[in-house]
């Protein structure tokens, strides 16, 4: 029963992982053995220490080996075994479980741009020049609109075998960037499934010798950026007269705005500075704001949600390159932790 272990490395937001043979199949991590690397190849290195430990913290079915095969999600451990600085999880968990009984949800719309085997030129777009303007990509359907839909169908179909909660997928407003959806999700699952479907997503692209850029603003110019809104809802606010819950939580945030934007990206906003100008449906990163199906807006409450009053409210705000652990960190740190 092979196991692929998985972790984040160094850069904050690319996924390295290697194969393990193990003699008895399990979905359980704690089953599994403690492994490790050599951090000096990965950026996470300490010094002459460079062994990293990989602790598994959440199995998945592996949609490639099929059979009792699964990929293990792991976290890094430093040759002492404590929690190694870029491993953002542990914090997450520790925080989920002080307000679990909040019952946190959250729905992660993953935003990406398809390149082709070198990496620099968009997927499927001419070889001198720009395809035409964005508007008729979007959700759209034929050959001249659309390309890479193998490798979304593929993806959406291993995340389920996967067991991880795919909720829905679309091409999006500029073209060879696509959208998936995954959660609800509660507490820290959201962010072991969204990395693990990050990874299934660019091993799907290998085969097809395509490169996925989560860059959150991977052409300059007027084309759309890409984004990681993040859904958020608590128990009180999926229950009648929750739209009360909703706009306390906005106001907290409306105070923490610099705290949030440090952690919405793995460069403390620099990245998100490229995507976040108050265009192409974003707000601008230096001012906070919120409204009902505002797309401008830092934060978007749903019509809907205004409508019933109760639901969840989107943060427009995470980059497409962020790490989950410590977006959904920072949220309930705001609105459950009050810190």
């Amino acid at each position: 029963s092979g196991h692929y272990g998985r972790g984040i490395d160094g850069s904050g937001q690319g996924l390295r992982g290697k194969t393990k043979t193990l003699l008895q199949p399990t979905m359980n991590p704690d089953d599994l053995p403690v492994w490790n690397f050599d951090g000096s190849s990965t950026g996470q290195s300490l010094g002459e220490n460079s062994d990293i430990y990989i602790k598994p913290v959440a199995c998945f079915r592996d949609p490639f080996r099929r059979g009792e095969n699964i990929l293990v999600m792991c976290e890094t451990l430093d040759h002492e075994g404590n929690v190694h600085p870029t491993n953002k999880r542990r914090s997450c968990y520790e925080n989920m479980e002080k307000c679990k009984d909040l019952h946190p949800w959250f729905g992660i719309e993953q935003e990406y741009t398809m390149f082709d085997y070198t990496g620099r030129h968009p997927y499927g777009w001419p070889a001198n020049g720009y395809p035409g303007p964005q508007g008729p990509y979007y959700c759209a359907v034929g050959s001249n609109r659309v390309k890479g839909r193998k490798i979304v169908e593929a993806h959406y179909r291993a995340c389920l075998y996967a067991g991880i909660k795919i909720a829905g997928s679309n091409a999006e407003v500029m073209p060879s960037q696509w959208e998936y959806q995954v959660g609800p999700c509660e507490g820290i699952e959201m962010g072991d499934m969204l990395w693990v479907s990050r990874w299934i997503l660019c091993r799907i692209a290998e085969e097809f010798n395509v490169v996925i850029s989560f860059d959150p603003k991977p052409i300059p110019g007027d084309w759309n950026g890409a984004g990681c809104h993040t859904n958020i809802s608590t128990l009180s606010m999926r229950e009648a007269g929750g739209i009360e819950h909703i706009n306390s939580a906005i106001e907290k945030m409306s105070h923490k705005h610099d705290e949030h934007i440090h952690e919405y990206d793995p460069t403390g906003g620099k990245d998100n500075a490229r995507r976040l100008t108050g265009l192409h449906e974003t707000a601008s990163i230096h001012k906070f704001s919120s409204g009902v199906a505002h797309r401008g807006a830092s934060i978007r409450i749903p019509r809907q949600v205004d409508a019933d009053g109760y639901g969840y409210f989107e943060d427009r705000r995470p980059s497409s390159n962020s790490d989950p652990y410590a977006v959904t960190n920072r949220i309930v740190k705001t609105i459950c932790l009050n810190e």
